[in-house]
């Protein structure tokens, strides 16, 4: 069993006991239900795109609140299909922010669109609309908000943009399986939104993703795209419009369909683990939690994240992180370089162009001047504990409080 340790002990780093000295819950979580969905596909011999995957497609919608969904091979992919499906096309400008997974932005160059970096709130690590509005210009067709760690992006503000300036937006909602705003579901908020089922996920096949909507145009053209160009009630030779293959499998939609059963109830145990951490941890020096949310009514936190004070701390996060995780908390820094630091935009003019290696050069973009100040700084000082952790019991979650707790106390020892 974890035990509590005084906060006054030697840090753990330094040879001191650990606070937390049991099991953290374990990621995939299954059961028969998982193993009796997948032998029902086996024995069917009916392995590919069918029933399951249909029984998936309405349920995980409907979980949302949406009309429709729109299965595909993951969230990268789900995304790509969401920008074509609501008409964006080469040349046009997509607003994306940088804290998030590089999908977000590389989608949106796979279809040959240009991805434009807007800043995010330094109290939710969502896109600002603020910054959104000024970088805006004549060529922007699309928004994408990414709900980091489950919490909606500033949604209200964001669509009054979107109508103003006759933009479209897709919630790039792959943190945000059940999270709502104001009773609304995360998805149904903009255009459309896609989720991923990739395996560190809330809910998981290993792989797979899905758009929702409550469009059902923009659902049909979707579902065309995934399913090699054929159209609603076409031929099965017949392609109208440009598509790929992008289905989901039945073992796939099977394993879902029993991750989906208990969504639910793990998204609660989330929320109250999480809960716990913000009354026992709020106010405490060196330490930045973020805002509270009252619009929102129901978060799914595909992670915990806080932010070290270092100034006031005197420790860095990577030393605070080490000091974290010798105590027994898996945390880490997450995403730890805006998208734009990365090569693929760092290295955007440099030739020839290539598909893969060089997709940007020759089209008078220079990513290398791009600044976010906001998303730099919590690059250098976000902690994140995964969302696993938090399915953790009480007592565990308490412990974890006191590991923090313990390392907020012995920062003058770890300087």
């Amino acid at each position: 069993m974890t035990t509590l340790h005084s906060t006054t002990a030697q840090p753990a780093i330094l040879g001191g006991p650990p606070v937390c000295t049991g099991q953290w819950p374990v990621w995939p979580v299954f059961d028969d239900t998982e193993r009796r969905q997948l032998l029902e596909v086996l024995n069917s011999g009916k392995w590919w795109y069918g029933d399951k995957v249909r029984q998936f497609e309405a349920a995980f919608a409907a979980f949302h609140g949406a009309r429709f969904g729109v299965s595909a091979t993951n969230g990268t992919t789900a995304l790509e299909m969401g920008l074509k499906g609501l008409g964006i096309l080469e040349g046009d400008e997509v607003i994306v922010p940088p804290y998030s997974f590089i999908a977000t932005a590389s989608a949106v160059a796979t279809i040959g669109a240009l991805p434009v970096f807007a800043d995010i709130q330094p109290d939710t690590l969502c896109l600002d609309p603020d910054d959104v509005e000024r970088k805006l210009t004549p060529r922007t067709r699309a928004i994408v908000p990414v709900h980091v760690a489950g919490c909606v992006a500033d949604m209200e503000r964001l669509n009054t943009l979107a109508r103003r300036h006759h933009l479209r937006v897709l919630e790039d909602a792959a943190h945000a399986w059940g999270s709502q705003w104001q009773g609304r579901g995360a998805g149904t908020l903009g255009d459309g939104g896609t989720f991923s089922f990739q395996l560190s996920k809330n809910i998981t096949a290993g792989e797979g993703g899905i758009l929702v909507t409550n469009d059902e145009d923009l659902a049909d053209v979707c579902r065309s795209y995934t399913h090699c160009g054929r159209r609603k009630g076409s031929a099965w030779y017949d392609h109208d419009y440009l598509g790929s293959n992008l289905r989901l499998t039945e073992f796939q939609a099977a394993v879902l369909l029993a991750q989906l059963d208990r969504l639910e109830q793990q998204t609660l145990r989330r929320q109250a683990s999480a809960r716990i951490l913000d009354e026992s941890l709020r106010g405490l020096l060196g330490l930045r939690l973020l805002a509270p949310e009252p619009r929102m009514t129901r978060r799914s936190y595909h992670m915990y994240i806080l932010r070290v004070d270092e100034p006031a701390l005197g420790v860095s996060r990577d030393r605070f992180l080490d000091a974290l995780n010798a105590e027994g908390v898996p945390a880490s820094k997450g995403w730890y370089r805006p998208l734009y630091a990365n090569g693929v935009f760092q290295n955007a003019n440099q030739g020839p162009r290539h598909g893969i290696s060089s997709p940007f050069f020759g089209r008078g973009l220079d990513f290398s001047n791009v600044r976010c100040p906001v998303c730099e700084q919590v690059c250098r000082d976000a902690v994140w504990i995964p969302q696993h952790v938090l399915l953790a019991e009480e007592a565990h979650i308490q412990s974890a409080v006191a590991a923090i707790r313990k390392v907020l106390a012995s920062a003058p020892q770890l300087r």
